[in-house]
């Protein structure tokens, strides 16, 4: 009986590996995921990806093309990440958005912080319901646009002019600019606009605008984020306060960013990805906007400008000292 039983015990043992090894076996679904932008935005992403389960090169596979700043790219980019047969494509920015739907019909697009207002564009039918092949997420930025010249405005002398800083071709800026100078007309400022190709026009716009005005709006884009050492850095050094879009800009100098949260919006962009990989259309996902939006004053840059902050703004706003 002692002999029987060991030996049912070691074939069952036995059947047992064997189906352990048959598991491990089997080849474990690489996900291709495609990732356009028009700047060098990636990092987020790939933390919110990871924190969903999706390891680089263990069960996805990341094709990146990115323009940084040189928007012409970006169709023969999105050109390339459909011929390599991607599951879902990830876009930032507008012109990435619009230069993925030309270059497929079919694969869904999911939007990473769109600043254009995606159904008034074509992106999409309605926030609700999409429609199509693309859905995300939307800030539509020209609707913050007011309220940040109002938060730039309060800290600079009255009746003082306002550049704001935008980039030739990039579908955000016009918007964005019509609704600065809507508030800037109600605040009676003016507003004087300056345009940039890429990077190497931000000292001579700086510049300029720094002999013409007091203070510096920059538009959100993110060839501006990919690029806010730089930009931060040029309006420091011409004594112009900036007002910019993400906390990460103030971090590195720009006296005042008012947006969200670049993590947060990242980990939802990644949620619609994980969401299209189990299966859902991006038709039936409805768009999402952040509700939530952080006002950062970086104080050392207000001390080197010889800025005096208002209380008011103080107690209200995350500080970088």
């Amino acid at each position: 009986m002692l002999k029987r039983t060991l030996l049912i015990g070691a074939l069952c043992y036995g059947a047992g590996a064997i189906h352990a090894q048959s598991d491990a076996q089997k080849p474990r679904k690489v996900h291709r995921i495609g990732y356009i932008s028009a700047a060098a935005d990636l990092e987020h992403f790939q933390e919110a990806m990871q924190k969903l389960g999706y390891v680089e090169g263990v069960n996805a596979v990341l094709v990146v093309r990115m323009a940084r700043g040189h928007l012409e790219l970006l169709p023969s980019m999105a050109a390339d990440i459909v011929a390599l047969q991607v599951e879902v494509i990830v876009a930032a920015s507008p012109p990435a958005i619009q230069a993925a739907r030309s270059a497929t019909s079919t694969i869904p697009i999911v939007m990473a912080m769109t600043s254009v207002d995606p159904v008034r564009s074509g992106f999409v039918a309605s926030l609700a319901r999409p429609g199509g092949n693309v859905t995300g997420v939307a800030m539509i930025s020209d609707v913050i646009a007011g309220k940040r010249l109002e938060l730039l405005s309060a800290v600079l002398p009255r009746s003082e002019p306002i550049a704001i800083l935008t980039q030739t071709g990039h579908t955000a800026g016009p918007g964005q600019v019509e609704a600065a100078n809507v508030a800037a007309r109600s605040l009676g400022r003016k507003l004087l606009v300056f345009e940039v190709r890429d990077a190497k026009d931000y000292e001579s716009a700086i510049s300029q605008a720094a002999s013409l005005s007091a203070g510096l709006f920059v538009v959100s884009n993110p060839t501006f984020f990919d690029d806010r050492d730089a930009i931060a850095a040029l309006a420091l050094r011409n004594g112009l306060p900036t007002l910019c879009e993400w906390r990460e800009m103030a971090a590195v100098g720009c006296l005042m960013a008012y947006g969200p949260n670049v993590e947060v919006l990242h980990h939802r962009v990644a949620t619609f990805v994980d969401r299209i990989l189990r299966g859902a259309r991006a038709s039936d996902l409805p768009v999402e906007m952040p509700m939530k939006f952080d006002l950062t004053i970086n104080l050392a840059t207000a001390r080197a400008l010889g800025i005096s902050i208002d209380k008011s703004l103080l107690v209200r706003a995350q500080l970088i000292r």
